[in-house]
């Protein structure tokens, strides 16, 4: 890692990376089944936070990771994500019509059509991740899976749509966005801190503290704006949650206790890095930008 780089510059740096590493792996716009195609790319490419490759770059400074390797793992994980926002929004989910600033995908094509994407963005995103794993001989493919299934962001959605409309407690509402929202971001952070090679058991649970408290955080955030930010400033339907009978962070705690949240989130996540030092530095400040985002 450069000392003379900026987040700001490092973090503009590997969006534009990652883009490219994106179009990239996708299928070309002339090949067959050319409106799934035109489906896949319209929901993966141009947007969105990037949270996820973020934290797979920065994770594989801690390992001095191989940049090959972490570009096809911070792929793999925003092929994953982009197929889950694209379940997520259909009518029989939450039923969403904006997504990153634009008609969701169900919207801007259809829905049989944005269901056949979001299968094969999710299995774009394990023959990436396969190819590399071939040759790393890690467990890469199964952490990916475990993130993506009923243990992860398949149960924590299942969590979600049982919990419209129910009373919920927080430490419920957690174990839900701990599964939705979580899952994949500890497995970006593992995956990351493995492109250069295996984790001493210590450090791997370190880094989960870690990405714990960063994806919780990013997640009371999220409660928090839908209440204080607008369509335009989110990119999606604000107020939704409240909408839909919901329970959220802020519901729950109310507004100010739940800002809290968030700063001790916050410091959780700092206190997980410190066993690492200087190689954590970037793991830090996208704890801070996940906490001061406002959109």
């Amino acid at each position: 890692m450069r000392d003379d780089v900026t987040f700001a510059l490092w973090s503009r740096e590997h969006r534009q990376r990652i883009e490219g590493v994106l179009e990239r792996v996708l299928p070309a716009g002339d090949a067959p089944a050319a409106r799934l195609v035109a489906a896949m790319r319209y929901s993966t490419l141009g947007g969105g936070k990037r949270v996820r490759p973020l934290l797979v770059y920065a994770a594989s400074a801690i390992s001095d990771g191989d940049p090959a390797r972490a570009d096809a793992r911070a792929a793999a994980v925003e092929l994953m994500h982009a197929y889950s926002l694209i379940h997520d929004d259909l009518p029989c989910m939450d039923d969403d019509a904006l997504r990153r600033g634009k008609p969701t995908c169900h919207v801007a094509f259809d829905v049989a059509t944005a269901l056949l994407a979001g299968d094969a963005l999710q299995s774009l995103a394990f023959a990436v991740l396969g190819q590399d794993a071939a040759t790393s001989g890690d467990d890469a493919c199964r952490l990916l899976a475990d993130a993506a299934g009923y243990a992860g962001m398949a149960g924590g959605q299942q969590l979600d749509l049982d919990a419209t409309g129910a009373a919920l407690d927080a430490d419920s509402l957690a174990q839900l966005h701990s599964m939705k929202t979580g899952a994949l971001i500890r497995a970006a952070v593992q995956l990351g801190a493995r492109c250069g090679g295996a984790l001493a058991p210590a450090e791997a649970r370190a880094l989960d503290r870690y990405a714990a408290a960063a994806g919780l955080a990013f997640q009371v955030v999220d409660d928090v704006l839908d209440v204080e930010g607008s369509n335009a400033s989110l990119g999606k339907t604000a107020g939704k949650d409240a909408m839909q009978g919901k329970a959220t962070f802020v519901t729950l705690l109310g507004l100010e206790h739940a800002k809290a949240r968030v700063r001790t989130l916050r410091a959780e996540a700092r206190a997980a890095l410190e066993p690492f030092g200087r190689a954590a530095d970037r793991l830090a400040e996208l704890a801070d930008w996940i906490v001061l985002r406002t959109s």
